[in-house]
């Protein structure tokens, strides 16, 4: 199977969607290919922070006013996935008054609004501070859902003729005559949305240029043209809270370390981060210290999260880069900044350009620069307009409010539906018949469901970075298994059960480092519900075996009768029948 394009994006994350969009809305024929689903490297594995700039005011002010540029644009185009929660750099007992100074008058060089909080102002703005607070620094920092921004990117690009093809894993880059001139992938489900089941197919993309956005995996896609990319990956873990504690970003006002950061995002507070230097993106330790490192040091800021619940916690890997000839040593002094390495003037390949490093924050800034680069290759005269025209959900959100009782549900619930929707809320909320809600624990209507599996296929692990269903309290305990239920009847049963197994399986991986506690008690609801309940373990329709009807219709003799058990039997819930 082989076709053409112009320009061939690798990597579904905020910097290659970026890309993609800017690309697309100048009229480039433009394919994107990604390897999992979107956002599945760096950028779904990140605290959600919209950098206001202050935490690189004193460090790297070359950042710091690269980030309040991109922090009032995102304001602007993606307001549907931004929530303005403002920041506040608290300052302890034992942090340096000279570094306050320097942060001070940083966030001001850097045109970074900046107000110095007196220690009661700041427990009025966020009452569960520590008691020994000394003072704050006020900054426009806020959360960002990174999920439902790439999906907005991915939307648009497609809008203006693009092509996004996830679950696509580059397996080769065409060379012929000494220049890049395509990829070859492999489709894991057939080309399109993912549908669990199909066989995969090979396909060469060839292509105009080719720009390798992989993140922390650029390094082997150059390996595959020939190319030396000093990409070092860098592993931060980040802890996720039942609640949200602080309704406003907490930093600590000291020089970058461990543990330093709290982002309220959606129902939850994210706790971040380490840095530690690693060989493989795809291959290092989870380490239980980390998860305790977040919480011992960042309830010194915040005391209340000594009590609180954990969730979950997950591993983001950096796609830091080391130009040549730098020599650091210490993963924690590599810069934050990106840079473009075009592969005909830096190794005589033409064909290809790699943009690495960089922030969240800044992505469509380098997706401008990228797009400029690559247009000046090809010889396209085309202005960029990713700064000025919203993305897909963010148009005419004002005239949202009229919508609160137009779709018969609760405020609370429809103004959670708003926010994930934005304008396109009365496009998937009007619908014929009942809308009841799936996800409790996040306030997800089986609208938004069946809006998302129309876009991602089978795979719900797609629907949920769309809708946020499974991302709640319960993990999916609760609501997976009716997100697999939706997929019937468009979908096979076994179809639907490999969705299913492979959803559950990916709440587990983060749930397996907080099983403590509360959270402990609710994996072991889980597991009742799913293994023995529902039968997840052993189901006859599961192994191909005839279902037992009788078993279920019989009654409790019946049921004894057919597994040799008496009354004696023990229970789902640990205890025996008729405790």
């Amino acid at each position: 199977m082989e076709s053409s394009t112009g320009v061939l994006v690798i990597g579904g994350g905020s910097t290659g969607t970026g890309i993609a969009r800017d690309l697309a809305m100048r009229g480039v024929d433009v394919t994107l290919v990604e390897k999992g689903n979107l956002t599945h490297g760096t950028t779904g594995r990140m605290h959600g922070l919209l950098h206001s700039g202050g935490r690189y005011a004193v460090s790297d002010q070359e950042s710091a006013k690269e980030c309040i540029i991109e922090n009032r644009i995102l304001r602007d185009i993606a307001s549907h996935c931004v929530e303005m929660t403002g920041g506040l750099f608290v300052q302890r007992p034992q942090d340096s008054d000279e570094y306050f100074q320097k942060k001070l008058e940083g966030c001001r060089e850097c045109d970074i609004p900046a107000e110095v909080l007196s220690p009661e102002e700041a427990r009025e703005v966020e009452p569960y501070l520590a008691t020994d607070i000394e003072r704050a620094i006020k900054v426009p920092d806020g959360a960002i859902d990174p999920f439902r921004l790439c999906v907005a990117n991915a939307v648009s690009t497609e809008n203006h003729g693009g092509r996004i093809e996830t679950h696509a894993p580059v397996t080769d880059v065409l060379l012929e005559d000494g220049e890049v001139v395509g990829v070859e992938v492999t489709h894991e489900s057939g080309p399109g949305k993912r549908v669990h089941g199909n066989e995969g197919q090979t396909e060469k993309i060839y292509a105009d240029h080719v720009v390798n956005a992989a993140g922390a995996w650029t390094g082997r896609i150059g390996d595959m043209a020939g190319v030396d990319i000093e990409v070092r990956p860098s592993k931060g873990v980040m802890t996720v809270m039942n609640a949200r504690q602080v309704d406003t970003v907490i930093n600590r006002c000291k020089p970058k370390g461990d543990a330093d950061i709290i982002v309220p995002h959606e129902t939850a507070a994210i706790l971040g981060t380490t840095d530690e230097e690693v060989e493989d993106p795809e291959d290092y330790a989870e380490e239980q210290w980390e998860v305790d490192l977040m919480i011992e040091e960042l309830k010194e800021l915040v005391p209340i999260l000594d009590e609180s619940r954990t969730l979950r916690s997950f591993w983001g890997v950096r796609p830091l880069y080391e130009p040549p000839d730098t020599g650091t040593e210490d993963a924690t002094d590599i810069t934050r900044q990106f840079f473009l390495l075009d592969h005909d003037d830096r190794d005589d390949l033409p064909g290809m350009t790699t943009i690495v490093g960089g922030k969240f924050t800044t992505y469509r800034m380098m997706a401008e620069q990228l797009s400029d680069h690559v247009c000046e290759r090809l010889g396209i005269d085309a202005e960029c307009r990713t700064a000025e025209v919203p993305l897909p959900g963010s148009e005419n959100t004002g005239v949202l409010d009229d919508a609160m009782d137009q779709f018969g549900l609760r405020s609370p619930i429809a103004r959670r539906s708003k926010q994930r929707l934005g304008s396109r809320t009365e496009e998937v909320l009007d619908v014929d018949g009942p809308n009841p809600v799936v996800c409790q624990c996040e306030g997800v209507t089986r609208a938004e469901l069946v809006d998302a599996i129309d876009q991602s296929g089978t795979d719900l692990n797609a629907v949920r970075l769309r809708t946020r269903a499974s991302m709640g309290n319960c993990q999916g305990g609760f609501c997976s298994r009716a997100m697999a239920d939706l997929l019937h009847p468009e979908y096979e049963e076994a179809i639907a059960r490999e969705a299913y197994d492979e959803l559950f399986q990916e709440r587990w991986k983060g749930e397996r480092h907080a099983l403590w506690g509360e959270q402990l008690s609710q994996a072991m609801l889980n597991y009742a519900l799913h293994a023995t309940t529902l039968n997840a373990d052993s189901d006859p329709a599961r192994l191909g075996q005839d279902v037992d009807f009788a078993a279920f219709d019989g009654g409790e003799s019946a049921s004894a009768e057919r597994t040799g058990t008496g009354a004696d039997a023990v229970a789902t819930d640990g205890g025996h029948d008729g405790d």
